[in-house]
């Protein structure tokens, strides 16, 4: 005899699941820091109204909030302005997939292999130093098209950091898991999937992150060296033409763009590792 108190009731389990999206704001939007940032921000744009009004030395001679918001009213309505993102988007991810691609198995090799890490790794720290934005010059002679250099220039920016963050997360796992993985009779394999690669997955998604904003910050300079499109371009030519508020516009744009990559690779990154989480 069923017991209809305890027996699931018709459609249980059918219920729409709340999306991850509006769970996450719902969230952001009942936590006190939250709140605390918004506040921040506002002071801050008062700060900077009120210093740009009354000329307080350096601080007033940036452009009032106020400006910038009308420049970027009159930005966001040209094609100009939304193809700038375009293009730095496609840069960025093109040279970003290129580098995670590639330099995450290089990286799991170089941890996991301690004779491959002596030979080569050599070799990567005396590359790794070199700054991303000193391979500009040469990747614009040594690539036959100025976007290929662009992608080139933001590959490096993000495949060191991937690698350097990979090898470090593997060297670091406590070689007790290991001993105790060969004692129950794992083999090298077993090892590498169920013990170097799990542990190396927040290696992989914070040397992810970081590299992503080394890539903003790359793009951004070779837009204003070898393009005409872009949001780095955008900024520079607001410079050049003397129209200052426009070159906030492009700032708040390169950060927004960098926030939401950013954003967008903790939250896959997340679904990834999620013993990782703590609340």
């Amino acid at each position: 005899m069923h017991d209809n108190a305890t027996s699931p009731s018709h459609g249980e389990g059918l219920a729409p699941v709340e999306n991850d999206f509006i769970r996450i704001l719902k969230k952001r939007a009942s936590s006190v820091a939250f709140w605390r940032g918004i506040a921040s921000i506002v002071a801050f744009t008062l700060f900077w109204e009120f210093c740009a009004r009354f000329h307080v030395p350096v601080i007033g001679n940036v452009p009032a909030p106020s400006e910038v918001l009308a420049s970027l009213a009159v930005q966001i309505k040209l094609a100009y302005y939304w193809l700038s993102w375009a293009d730095s988007m496609i840069r960025i991810f093109t040279g970003f997939i290129i580098a995670q691609i590639i330099g995450v198995p290089l990286g799991l090799f170089l941890g996991a292999n301690n004779k491959a890490r002596e030979t080569l790794f050599p070799i990567f720290e005396i590359m790794r130093p070199v700054p991303p934005l000193a391979w500009v010059p040469v990747s614009v002679i040594f690539w036959p098209s100025a976007e290929m250099s662009m992608i080139f220039v933001t590959f490096l920016g993000a495949f060191f950091t991937v690698v350097l963050n990979i090898v470090e997360g593997i060297t670091s796992i406590d070689i007790r898991y290991i001993r105790a993985a060969y004692s129950l009779g794992s083999t090298k394999r077993d090892i590498f999937w169920r013990v170097l690669l799990p542990a190396s997955l927040p290696s992989v998604v914070v040397g992810m992150t970081v590299g992503m904003g080394i890539t903003w910050a790359v793009v951004v300079a070779a837009e204003m060296i070898a393009t005409n499109t872009g949001l780095g371009f955008l900024t520079w030519r607001g410079y050049v033409a003397g129209e200052y508020p426009i070159i906030v516009v492009g700032m708040m744009s390169i950060g927004l763009a960098g926030y939401l990559s950013s954003a967008l690779i903790r939250y896959v990154g997340a679904k990834f590792t999620p013993w990782l989480k703590t609340r």
